[in-house]
C-alpha cells in the first residue's frame, strides 16, 4: 500500500480537528456556554473598538478558555471508559482537570474586566 502524501495527511488531520470541534460544540453544555459568551465578548469588542493589542488578548483568552474546556472534556471521556464506576482516584484526575479549566476562565474574566470596565465607566 503506498504511503500517504504530507498534504493528504494534513487534510485528514484538519477533518479530525473540525470533527472533534463540531462534537465538542453539540454535546457538552459547558462549552456551548463559553461559545455564547466568547460571541457576545467579540460583539462587545466590535462596539467598543478595542485595540489591536486588546483583541489579540481578547482572541487568546477566548482560545485558552475553549481549548482547556476541550482537554477537560476529554480527560473526562477517557476517565469514564476508564473506570465507568465512582473511583476516588478517577475523581480526582477529573477534578484537576476542571481545575485548570476554572483558572483559565478565573483569569479570561479579569482580562475581560481589565479590557471593558474602562471602556464601560
Amino acid at each position: 500500500m503506498p504511503k500517504e502524501s504530507f498534504f493528504k495527511n494534513r487534510i485528514k488531520s484538519v477533518g479530525f480537528a473540525l470533527k472533534g470541534l463540531f462534537l465538542l460544540l453539540r454535546t457538552e453544555p459547558s462549552i456551548k456556554i463559553q461559545f455564547f459568551i466568547a460571541l457576545i465578548v467579540t460583539a462587545c469588542g466590535f462596539y467598543f473598538e478595542i485595540s489591536s493589542t486588546e483583541w489579540i488578548v481578547q482572541v487568546l483568552a477566548i482560545g485558552m478558555v475553549m481549548g482547556v474546556e476541550g482537554v477537560n472534556t476529554a480527560i473526562e471521556k477517557i476517565c469514564d471508559y476508564i473506570q465507568p464506576n465512582l473511583d476516588p482516584k478517577i475523581g480526582f484526575i477529573k477534578d484537576i482537570s476542571a481545575g485548570a479549566v476554572m483558572i483559565v476562565s478565573v483569569l479570561a474574566s479579569i482580562i475581560g474586566l481589565i479590557i471593558y470596565v474602562p471602556k464601560i465607566f
